[in-house]
């Protein structure tokens, strides 16, 4: 998908520091500083315009969310439904980083949850290194995880969905629930849509794993 560039993206990141967190690396270790509260820290990467991680955090007052998305174009879209919804949300933060770079973000086992939705699945297979759930992620996840948090998936994309379980194996992770088709099983009535899960549900199947890194 072709991201149309906002020129003005970073001056509005730039005046909406109540809720984008700018100099990232300046908090690892002390995220709880930042919502100044002890509760747990659940973040989404890839975050695209915000839907699910606002949703989330309208929901859910006793956690704290933070979204992350590496186009600064596409957080702005984040930013504007905050904006237009005149939304104060204590409990939700965005930033502006590249997954590749979370452990210079995060400290060890500093996140509760990690949310995965629709991300790009780069089909071709030179690409597969650039997954968000290959194994050149997966060590960065684990490190800033909890023992005990949650890694969890949801996609469209059955390529994706056959690379992430696979992926997940061989880093020896514990399975905690496999979903074939989320919007027609039961059990998942407390699911939060993303913006891209509801415009293409209607034509297949939701996939969601979800997932746990096992202790030493």
């Amino acid at each position: 998908m072709r991201l149309r560039n906002n020129p003005k993206a970073n001056e509005i990141l730039e005046n909406h520091k109540d809720i984008v967190v700018l100099n990232t690396k300046e908090y690892k270790g002390h995220w709880k500083d930042v919502f100044q509260n002890d509760n747990p820290i659940y973040i989404e990467i890839g975050m695209g315009k915000g839907d699910f991680i606002i949703e989330n955090a309208k929901k859910y007052s006793h956690i704290n969310f933070i979204g992350i998305e590496k186009f600064p174009s596409v957080l702005v879209g984040a930013i504007k439904k905050i904006d237009d919804d005149h939304l104060s949300l204590p409990n939700l933060k965005f930033m502006k980083e590249d997954a590749i770079f979370l452990n210079d973000v995060f400290e060890i086992n500093e996140i509760d949850r990690i949310y995965l939705n629709f991300s790009d699945p780069w089909p071709k297979k030179k690409h597969a290194k650039r997954r968000l759930t290959s194994h050149t992620f997966l060590p960065i996840y684990q490190k800033i995880l909890k023992n005990d948090g949650k890694l969890i998936l949801k996609t469209d994309n059955r390529i994706l969905f056959e690379f992430s379980l696979i992926s997940f194996q061989q880093f020896h992770m514990n399975f905690q629930d496999i979903c074939l088709d989320l919007h027609h099983s039961e059990g998942y009535d407390d699911n939060i849509q993303t913006e891209y899960e509801r415009k293409f549900s209607p034509y297949g199947p939701i996939y969601r794993i979800e997932t746990t890194f096992k202790g030493e």
